[in-house]
């Protein structure tokens, strides 16, 4: 081999192992973080969003009176945002503003790599008491993030009432306040992504209410249906009974062959397939 000859075989070993490299180097992303493949994939083949964690999740003051007051649960457009990353990566999904007729919309799109195209799906603002734009476009995100599924087991919330007895409840002018603050301690949800389990904390970590978390119903195991059999009638039995008579075979020998103890256990099945037999029989001698 000439020196020429054995600089090109080495140059083309280094190359080779250069590709090998890089392909590894490809792959590393993906054995590291196994969902990487389905967040490619964000609307076809990928897992389903998360369900909120107890500290994502908000408590507001509905309503209060003089008996007590009623708690909602809400989510942060920031825990929108943070999720929507996780699950699709910050390139994996986008949002834009329009107005229409005065109200201000929301699409959030995901990228479909199948399809090769953004899938959208848009909701509206209300306005917000303080910074009315911006409140509108907080607003109609996290609408249009419930769209996509985000979120959506807020719905399933029990009604939450704190008795005046456990909240600090104040008469200001002709209207009731609390100055009172609340938190989600815990929270859990069925195979259904319906709450369950719910615990409520005021600002001194006292549990104001709670949900106790009920054991999923077994399905109960339908028994089985037994099948109904029903006897032969009178005339096949005349007609089995002369062909007993005509082959010589005996009934006990053709019960014993299907395994029956009585006549009557006989099925229209087993009288056909017996009486098949027997017709292939030949006669007895006289």
């Amino acid at each position: 081999m000439t020196a020429k000859q054995e600089l090109a075989k080495k140059a083309g070993s280094i190359k080779e192992k250069e590709m090998q490299e890089q392909s590894r180097k490809e792959e590393e992303p993906e054995k590291r973080n196994p969902q990487n493949k389905a967040a490619e994939s964000p609307v076809r083949g990928q897992p389903m969003l998360r369900l909120l964690r107890a500290d994502e999740i908000e408590c507001r003051v509905g309503t209060v009176n003089e008996k007590g007051l009623s708690l909602l649960l809400f989510k942060d457009a920031r825990v929108d945002q943070k999720i929507l990353d996780e699950t699709f990566t910050p390139f994996g999904w986008r949002r834009t503003h329009q107005s229409i007729d005065g109200n201000l919309y929301c699409t959030v799109e995901i990228w479909d790599k199948e399809k090769g195209q953004w899938i959208a799906k848009q909701d509206v603002g209300t306005t917000s008491y303080s910074e009315k734009e911006k409140g509108q476009a907080s607003d109609s995100f996290k609408r249009a993030c419930f769209n996509w599924g985000l979120g959506r087991e807020l719905y399933t919330a029990p009604f939450i009432w704190i008795p005046a007895g456990i909240a600090s409840i104040q008469r200001k002018e002709n209207r009731y306040i609390t100055t009172d603050r609340f938190s989600v301690d815990s929270i859990s949800y069925n195979e259904e992504r319906e709450i369950n389990g719910l615990v409520i904390l005021n600002g001194k970590r006292n549990k104001v209410f709670e949900l106790k978390q009920k054991a999923e119903p077994q399905k109960k195991r339908e028994p089985k249906k037994k099948t109904e059999t029903k006897g032969i009638a009178e005339a096949q039995r005349k007609v089995l009974e002369e062909e007993l008579d005509r082959t010589g075979v005996t009934i006990e020998v053709v019960m014993e062959r299907y395994q029956i103890k009585r006549l009557e256990d006989m099925t229209p099945e087993i009288y056909e397939k017996a009486l098949q037999g027997l017709k292939k029989t030949k006669t007895k001698a006289a």
